[in-house]
């Protein structure tokens, strides 16, 4: 059962829109849905309160606070439970959650596993504007073309990973197509600890670190300070040997039913980037003619 102690809630429109949601789900959902026989003098089609507590496996009077828009405490698991009662799809199934001031963590099986052709299609659309699809361990999923003409080098084809972060890591310093290592190698670390909370204990993850780890002391003394970051805007500056050096901003985008995953774009920063960005798109127009 849920925790009644009062708690105090940032936004106090909140709890309304709580009860008035859980109400119409609730109503949303016939006996005959859960199982259970209509019965007699059921003044609407759904289910009463006490049902939904206890098909939830909740107290009747947590559930009635709950649905009250009182100011009480509910666990992610009972929240869960009510969830399930109720029939509520993945975006309900959020809302519930923010409206009850818990913290929301996405089912992981619900999410896609691939990229489809309305994320590729946009991403090449950007071209000659590098762009990218990352899931939080910098894995990459996705590209355009103007993303490889500055990373479709020998060496990191050599290596066969397709993560940002292994490359940057093992590539020899003058062989990484970024420059300022010392200055973005933190920053990536960071972003990836900030991800890395939603996932302690995934052995995804946990081989993930414990590998790049190995293979590098300079990524586990970054890793072990423990810094944590958001993604966000930057500006980076790339190095490409047939154009010279191109700076360019990078932003990082959230996608819609895609918690996991984030598009990144690349802006070149001033106009001598843009001249560059648009030399680097014509050799490779001249090579596909």
């Amino acid at each position: 059962m849920g925790d009644v102690t009062t708690v105090a809630t940032p936004n106090g429109r909140r709890r309304p829109e709580l009860a008035a949601f859980l109400r119409g789900r609730r109503a949303r959902v016939t006996p005959a849905d859960v199982g259970m026989a209509p019965g007699l003098r059921r003044r609407t089609p759904g289910l009463r309160r006490e049902e939904v507590a206890t098909l939830s496996g909740v107290g009747v009077t947590w559930y009635t606070w709950l649905e009250q828009g009182r100011p009480i405490n509910a666990s992610p698991q009972v929240l869960d439970a009510v969830a399930r009662t109720l029939r509520l799809d993945q975006p309900e199934r959020e809302h519930l959650y923010h409206l009850a001031d818990v913290a929301f963590e996405p089912d992981r099986e619900a999410c896609p596993a691939v990229i489809g052709p309305e994320v590729q299609g946009l991403i090449d659309a950007l071209d000659p504007h590098p762009a990218v699809i990352y899931n939080g361990r910098y894995d990459i999923l996705a590209t355009n073309p103007a993303y490889r003409d500055l990373f479709d080098l020998p060496e990191i084809r050599a290596m066969g990973v397709r993560n940002v972060l292994w490359t940057m890591f093992m590539l020899p310093e003058s062989k990484c197509p970024v420059l300022f290592r010392e200055r973005e190698l933190p920053v990536m670390v960071a972003t990836l600890r900030s991800e890395y909370g939603r996932h302690v204990g995934e052995p995804a993850w946990e081989t993930f670190i414990a590998q790049l780890s190995a293979a590098s002391s300079y990524f586990a003394e970054l890793w072990q300070n423990g810094d944590v970051v958001p993604p966000g805007p930057r500006v980076k500056t790339f190095r490409h040997e047939a154009v010279g050096e191109i700076r360019m901003t990078s932003l990082s985008l959230s996608i819609n039913g895609m918690p996991d995953f984030r598009l990144v774009t690349y802006t070149p920063n001033d106009e001598e980037s843009r001249a560059r960005t648009a030399a680097l798109r014509e050799k490779r127009e001249k090579l596909w003619a």
